[in-house]
């Protein structure tokens, strides 16, 4: 296990016109588990090659438990990995693929088997431990390459590169809650590359959000969802994700294109750029019929999601999504009700904090 820490980092990569990944300076701490979030492209993978010793950084180091590894090749950092495709021996057995890590550092055939075993039933191999590789379907196979990186109980981090990918949706949910539980059995640092925000938060302790090779946030779920840090992170988690309406901020009220006022928790300096005001779907719903509560809108549409309903509409010339409570028709003339407590400002894309 390891207490993980990034030393001004960055890449970029020969000819790429830029940086891959942004200086940063970040701590992953010892037995924690970590995502992470964001879009292909954003950095994700290259930040966790940088940690495996697939890839050297252009800048910065990369320190384990206070050591340098930045120049230690994959076999001295003790790691193990897992990718998005499975990486197995067809012709060996379930059980021969799981203890194959164990075997090759000599670990007494008696404790491999139990480990074997422990795992092979974590992941819901146990009946399938003598039959051949080459025999299993994909779903299997995945499973089998993430026994072999979670068989092992003495390394200093397990890293998971999207590993659910070719998993059949419906055993998704279920392999994500047996890999957590996993974690809480054995306390080693686990870090989870993946673009599905419902893997990130189900998984992670902690969800580090990148865009375009920036860390833009590291958070619980819940920080990410209550107070994201920026605008990219209230639109990425969610669904739908935070609305954002243009306006105008003056002291404790933020003005509408339309002339609309809200008043607003806090009070805020002078703001320059583009200055937005944000707030989830699930804190912004219609009004019933006849009120002259909130702001109004004009319904495009509702969304059925089962457990709720969302109406889309135009809100001061913007696309809003707000819930409609259940069992309420839907008003001719809706008008939006935003609950105080959950409105945010951001000014360029970023969180600003006002005075209470």
């Amino acid at each position: 296990m390891a207490r993980i820490a990034f030393d001004r980092l960055a890449h970029a990569y020969a000819g790429g016109g830029g940086y891959a990944l942004k200086p940063m300076d970040m701590v992953w701490e010892d037995a924690g588990a970590y995502a992470l979030l964001g879009p292909s492209g954003c950095g994700k993978t290259t930040l966790l090659n940088i940690v495996s010793g697939l890839i050297h950084p252009s800048a910065g180091r990369v320190l384990f438990d206070g050591i340098d590894v930045t120049a230690l090749p994959t076999e001295r950092r003790n790691v193990a990995q897992v990718f998005q495709f499975p990486v197995v021996y067809d012709t060996m057995t379930v059980r021969e693929n799981l203890a194959f890590p164990l075997r090759n550092r000599g670990v007494p055939a008696v404790a491999a088997r139990a480990r074997v075993e422990h795992v092979a039933g974590l992941l819901g191999l146990a009946r399938d431990l003598d039959r051949r590789a080459r025999n299993l379907g994909a779903d299997e196979k995945q499973k089998i390459s993430l026994g072999r990186g979670l068989v092992r109980d003495d390394v200093a981090a397990i890293l998971f590169d999207e590993p659910l990918t070719v998993i059949d949706p419906h055993l998704k949910w279920e392999l994500r809650s047996r890999l957590k539980e996993l974690h809480r059995q054995v306390p080693v640092t686990m870090i989870y590359v993946t673009h599905d925000q419902t893997e990130a938060l189900t998984f992670a302790d902690r969800v580090v959000v990148m865009s375009e090779g920036e860390v833009l946030q590291i958070g619980t779920p819940e920080a990410l969802f209550d107070r994201p840090s920026h605008r990219f992170v209230g639109h990425f988690i969610g669904s739908p994700g935070m609305n954002f309406l243009p306006c105008t901020v003056i002291g404790d009220a933020a003005l509408l294109p339309g002339g609309e006022r809200i008043a607003l928790p806090r009070a805020y300096p002078v703001l320059q750029g583009r200055v937005e005001l944000g707030i989830r779907p699930e804190f912004a719903s219609l009004a019933p019929a006849g009120s002259q509560a909130g702001l109004p809108a004009r319904l495009q549409r509702v969304e059925d999601l089962g457990r709720r309903r969302i109406a889309r509409l135009d809100l001061a010339g913007q696309p809003f999504a707000a819930t409609l409570p259940e069992g309420m028709p839907v008003p001719s003339e809706p008008r939006v009700a935003l609950d105080p407590a959950r409105l945010h400002v951001y000014a360029d894309g970023r969180l600003t904090v006002g005075e209470g």
